[in-house]
């Protein structure tokens, strides 16, 4: 495979994408030019929602195409347009032969919730000090445990697992099943987990089958009835919106779980659950907290 690198304005770098989706690119990737220098920009965004800017002033767009031929007529046809005033060719290379597999493998080691609770990809042995873990590899679905809202979440999962017990579990919004396979490997009565995304859903479900934990898994209609826990480690907004239905699935005694919200909103979650039940912050890392009720 051979890769097309471009230097661009800012303005230019929707149209180039466009450009070569067109030319059939295999992928396209935009980096800041000025990296590593004092000219670096930041492009950071709150969850969620779309960065401020969608490129640099200076972009570097590299787009992938299987030959060498190929990425020559590209060139040549994009020097050839209107839209590639103020556009400069850098150059076309060959990308290196790679084992892409351990490539990507590489970047996931074994992630530590507490220090005898570890979630573990496949291709890794546990640590020695793991007591429990949870098997994961990266996949379609959002949850592989290196987020400090999933951390959170399995923590107290596993401090509560031990402590008092779960009761039966709800997982809203479950993604790859991660919290879900937490509850029931620290001993939860039953788990339903479910999901707006059928990739999701068959995700938990695979997940399960190689952690060897049984759970129900489907779309949000799954959910009936009162739960001893419920989690939901979504984003602020929606965790508002949903407020009356992830109340009403939280049992007498039982506990309501919520992550995916920021430090500065935990007064507009407080706000939004307090007709049904009284939140306060019980953990909090890297600027990400959680949020926990019991009724």
């Amino acid at each position: 495979m051979f890769e097309l690198t471009l230097l661009c304005p800012e303005e230019r770098v929707e149209v180039l994408g466009e450009a070569f989706d067109a030319l059939d690119a295999l992928s396209v990737s935009v980096e800041d030019a000025d990296a590593q220098t004092e000219a670096e920009q930041a492009l950071f965004g709150e969850p969620g929602m779309p960065a401020p800017r969608e490129a640099w002033q200076r972009s570097r767009v590299t787009a992938l195409f299987s030959s060498q031929a190929a990425a020559e007529e590209a060139a040549t046809l994009l020097a050839a347009q209107d839209f590639f005033a103020g556009c400069q060719v850098l150059g076309i290379a060959a990308v290196p032969e790679q084992d892409w597999v351990r490539l990507t493998q590489s970047q996931f080691d074994p992630v530590e919730i507490t220090p005898e609770f570890w979630i573990v990809p496949s291709w890794h042995e546990p640590p020695a000090g793991a007591r429990q873990t949870l098997r994961l590899d990266p996949g379609m679905a959002f949850g592989t445990g290196t987020h400090p809202t999933t951390r959170m979440c399995l923590r107290w999962i596993a401090g509560q697992g031990s402590a008092q017990g779960l009761g039966t579990v709800l997982d809203y919004g479950c993604g790859s099943g991660i919290l879900a396979i937490g509850a029931a490997k620290f001993g939860a009565a039953g788990v339903d987990a479910v999901d707006i995304d059928p990739a999701a859903v068959q995700a938990t479900e695979d997940n399960a089958r190689a952690n060897g934990v049984q759970l129900r898994a489907g779309l949000p209609d799954l959910a009936r009835g009162e739960y001893g826990t419920v989690l939901a480690n979504i984003l602020a907004t929606p965790l508002k919106v949903l407020a009356p239905l992830l109340c009403a699935h939280v049992a007498p005694g039982g506990h309501l779980v919520l992550a995916g919200i920021l430090e500065r909103q935990a007064d507009e979650l407080k706000e939004a659950y307090a007709p049904w039940l009284q939140l306060s912050v019980a953990d909090s890392e890297d600027g990400w907290i959680l949020m926990v009720a019991r009724r």
